[in-house]
Formats: structure tokens, sequence, C-alpha cells
């Protein structure tokens, strides 16, 4: 019988793929900001930046979570 992985195993394999593929999205998004004015690069970058941080936060709290301390009939 094989044994479940870890919720801290799962996260890090989720987060380091998610965030892989995002950082390759943002690149490839922002070389379309490349001709433009400094400030709407600027702009792009400083909100992308800052993006990821709202999954990874949903990520970490799932992780952190008891199981045992959720509500019937939420997961």
């Amino acid at each position: 019988m094989w044994r479940a992985m870890s919720r801290t195993a799962i996260a890090t394999i989720v987060g380091l793929a998610g965030f892989t593929a995002y950082v390759a999205v943002v690149v490839v998004v922002g070389d379309h900001f490349r001709q433009q004015h400094w400030a709407l690069e600027f702009a792009y970058y400083a909100v992308a930046g800052m993006a990821w941080t709202w999954p990874a936060l949903k990520l970490i709290a799932w992780v952190v979570r008891d199981p045992a301390r959720v509500p019937p009939g939420r997961t």
C-alpha cells in the first residue's frame, strides 16, 4: 500500500511548478512592454512582481491548515 504525500511535499511541487510557469508568462508578456514608455513597463513589473503572492499565501494556508479544525462541509 502506498503512502499518501504530505501537504508540504504537494505544495512544494505545485508551488515550484506554478511559480516557474508564472515567471515564464510574466517575461513573455513583459517583452511586449519593452517598446512602451518606461513608466508603463515599471507599473507592469510592479504589479506582476507582487501578484504571485496571493496564490502563494493560499497555498501556504492550505499546507498549515489543521484538517481536524475545519468545520463540516468546508474543505
